[in-house]
């Protein structure tokens, strides 16, 4: 089940809640019992490197997906 961060507005308190994508913009109480929360936008981590992405070694030429990929356009 996803997990979503909200803050409430009146404690500055930050808080996450488990709860199905259906219901992930209905409101949320904060655990101090303030009903004036907002639901924060999250980010996603995902393993690897910033550098720039792997490219797919080149054939010695001939074979390939399409006429670019392959030996026709010259």
């Amino acid at each position: 089940m996803p997990r979503y961060e909200y803050r409430c507005r009146t404690c500055g308190d930050t808080f996450e809640l488990s709860r199905p994508m259906a219901e992930s913009a209905a409101p949320a109480d904060c655990p101090a019992g303030h009903d004036d929360t907002v639901k924060l936008l999250s980010t996603v981590a995902v393993g690897g490197s910033a550098s720039a992405p792997a490219q797919a070694p080149r054939s010695g030429g001939g074979g390939g997906g399409g006429c670019c990929g392959g030996g026709c356009c010259g």
